[in-house]
């Protein structure tokens, strides 16, 4: 901590940094915090109103309905959480390896409450205009050299002062920031002891960097331009000429990795700088290229190059004191009214002191002398329907200012239908959308400080922690690899495990902002329970999606067993990474070949069908002819009785008929015969054929349907007539 020329600069530099940005925004935080006093400490009457009506013992109600409008919006954004999604760019960056990435980005917010930090900073933006959510890198355990990335919630936005001279909507272009506390003097000597804090100015003013009793210690981060080296490696590989260094004898050399090219470019560096007012405290470099505070801004308003930032409120100040006035009012005359004077003649009342205390003071009898009038009190109009009337104006010219209407803030109003209600509402987020937009900007650049430090901080062998979009836990090993982003890498247990490279490769993000995975889930399982009751047979086919996105103990062994009782055909369907390939699909030879097999397929069956008919005839017709020949054979040995006498002119024709259904049913036999023949002969060429084999399976099966369609058992043999 010597007081060295150079760090004397350094400190009055940083000082007159602070004098800047502290002019530059002094109106900014003037009115942010005139905004927060008014609608969250309710502080809505102007002192010299407020004074008198104290002195004249008037009502000043403060009715405040600010934080109504405020929760509405932050709470909105509660529930549509924001969510960072990082993805490839380059032709060295890999997909699974982004998702690790997004994975490890969900596990960073979760294990730092990153939640907690947009909820305050937008809330902050909301009630004052602007707000803030930092990045810090600390040691993920107490045993342990490996370094983790950590949101932290600011709490007081006033504690921060950014560069003067920032025209973006985000941090991007700071050049410097302040992040300021007051320490306690005897625990700032106990800890940095020697350390000087500073002095009185010569016009016995007190310095903003301290007082008597407390010592103002900042966190000073200070960006600036620097240039680097990088190298393009034989692997095709660009790295930092200083990384490449570090790893040049454990990792590029026994590979034979060498250098192809190198050249200069411009970067960013940080310094960070814990200081007093008068000297460095600590200093050390900032592994990233960007300062790790991130701003949520309000409304903004540019005028004439100077930048405005406005709350919900700001406009609908004047409405609200306005209602906070004639509640007042009508509290008052209501309250007036018992205070009517009591009319009475002179010397008719007996006590005219209990008589003078009876609008404080209660008797159960007061009395006035026999024969004179009763005394009576002066009627007096305490209406107070003007004043109410009033108020329901000035609010009415709230909601107005801020575009939020009742159907917006849940109230009943003069929507009747559900579509105008929902289209008031809609007209309310529309109105106050803005905010909830700035947010997602604010962790659109929290997510590229991430990606510019991942790659510097999870840069050593170690297994980290991964959590999915349903925020099931998983590891990832990562580790330095001398060639691409993932590695199969042998493990103890002889299994191959993935190694991903978070060094490598260009990724860049997008911001998604909708309901939260768990409000998406009970969504998906009330539509798909209302789909169930549309067709009743998706349940048999998609029970166990419809089970896994219940909230009930045991879900997922009730989806898990209905899963079994899946066809085979459902079981691991829409998630591909599990299914094995499919058969690759058939040439256009192979295409033909099958579609003359089906037509063949067709055409033989409809001959089968017919050859069976025919047959059932022919079986008819068999046993009629024999029923014929028996006939004939009685005729023949009648008429050989009847002394040889020849056969008559209906025998001859029986004979010439079944002549005819002999030569018939020869014919319909060589036809059959001849069609079995040539679908055998059709069985063997495919067989020989050299095609695949996921082709000729079903070739075989139509093969084998024709062969086993011969009707051998129902052909008549010409032979069996006789």
């Amino acid at each position: 901590m010597a007081d060295t020329k150079k760090d004397s600069d350094y400190i009055e530099n940083a000082r007159q940094r602070y004098s800047e940005s502290s002019d530059a925004w002094s109106e900014v935080r003037d009115l942010s915090l005139d905004d927060r006093k008014f609608s969250r400490l309710g502080d809505q009457w102007p002192e010299d109103v407020l004074a008198t009506r104290v002195r004249e013992a008037k009502p000043a109600l403060t009715i405040n309905k600010m934080p109504a409008f405020i929760r509405q919006i932050v709470n909105d954004a509660r529930q549509n959480k924001p969510s960072i999604v990082v993805r490839p760019v380059d032709s060295v960056a890999d997909p699974r390896t982004a998702e690790i990435m997004n994975g490890l980005i969900r596990h960073i917010e979760a294990t730092s409450d990153a939640d907690v930090a947009y909820d305050t900073a937008i809330e902050c933006a909301v009630d004052g205009g602007f707000g803030f959510f930092a990045l810090d890198i600390d040691y993920a355990r107490d045993d342990t050299f490996d370094l983790d990335i950590r949101f932290r919630r600011i709490g007081n936005p006033f504690a921060v002062f950014w560069d003067a001279r920032s025209e973006a909507c985000d941090s991007s272009d700071w050049r410097y920031a302040f992040e300021v506390e007051s320490m306690d003097r005897k625990v700032f000597e106990e800890k940095y002891p020697g350390a000087h804090a500073g002095e009185f100015t010569d016009d016995d003013k007190v310095d903003p960097w301290f007082t008597e009793n407390s010592v103002r210690v900042a966190a000073y981060w200070d960006r600036f331009e620097i240039e680097r080296e990088v190298l393009l490696l034989s692997n095709k590989d660009v790295v930092d000429a200083v990384e490449y260094e570090k790893l040049r004898g454990q990792m590029y050399d026994p590979l034979g990795i060498t250098v192809e090219n190198q050249r200069m470019v411009a970067s960013w560096g940080v310094k960070h700088t814990l200081m007093s007012g008068a000297e460095p405290l600590e200093t050390t470099d900032w592994a990233g290229s960007y300062i790790p505070i991130v701003p949520v801004y309000g409304e903004e308003v540019n005028v004439e190059g100077r930048r405005y930032f406005r709350s919900l409120i700001t406009d609908s100040k004047d409405a609200q004191r306005m209602y906070n006035y004639w509640r007042s009012a009508a509290t008052e005359l209501v309250a007036l009214a018992p205070k009517a004077p009591w009319i009475a003649a002179e010397g008719s009342t007996v006590n005219p002191e209990e008589w003078a205390s009876a609008n404080t003071e209660n008797y159960a009898v007061l009395y006035y002398k026999e024969g004179m009038p009763p005394p009576q009190r002066q009627a007096f109009d305490a209406s107070p329907v003007g004043s109410m009337q009033q108020a329901l104006t000035a609010s009415d010219d709230m909601k107005s200012i801020m575009g939020m209407y009742d159907a917006s803030l849940g109230a009943r109003s003069n929507e009747t239908s559900g579509k105008a209600i929902l289209a008031r509402q809609r007209e309310g987020d529309v109105s106050t959308f803005h905010f909830i937009d700035n947010l997602s900007r604010a962790i659109t650049c929290g997510g590229r400080i991430l990606l510019d430090l991942i790659p510097k901080v999870y840069n050593t062998k170690r297994i980290v922690r991964i959590l999915g979009e349903d925020e099931k836990v998983d590891q990832a090993q990562i580790d330095v690899l001398p060639d691409g982003t993932v590695m199969e890498m042998p493990m103890p247990d002889g299994t191959l495990n993935d190694v991903y490279d978070l060094t490598k490769g260009k990724y860049d993000l997008v911001v998604k902002v909708g309901p939260s995975y768990t409000t998406k889930r009970e969504e998906a399982a009330s539509q798909m329970f209302e789909m169930g009751r549309v067709a009743p047979q998706f349940f048999e086919v998609a029970g166990d999606l419809l089970a896994r996105n219940l909230d009930w103990p045991g879900a997922d062994q009730i989806a898990n067993r209905l899963e079994k009782l899946l066809p085979p055909g459902l079981v691991g369907a829409g998630e591909d990474e599990d299914m094995p390939p499919g058969p690759p699909p058939p040439s256009p030879e192979e295409m033909a070949m099958q579609a003359q097999l089906q037509t063949m397929a067709a055409k033989t069956q409809a001959e089968i069908e017919q050859d069976q008919a025919k047959a059932m005839a022919d079986a008819q017709t068999k046993r009629e002819v024999a029923l014929f020949e028996a006939e004939t054979k009685a005729m023949i040995a009648q008429n050989q009785t009847n002394n040889g006498m020849p056969a008559d002119l209906d025998f001859l024709k029986h004979q010439e008929k079944m002549a005819l259904e002999r030569e018939k049913i020869a014919a319909e036999n060589m036809r059959h015969e001849q069609t079995l023949a040539a679908e055998k002969e059709l069985k063997l060429t495919l067989k020989s054929m050299d095609i695949a084999e996921e082709v000729r399976e079903p070739m075989m099966e139509i093969a084998d349907v024709v062969d086993g369609g011969n009707i051998e058992s129902t052909t008549i043999i010409a032979g069996d007539v006789e």
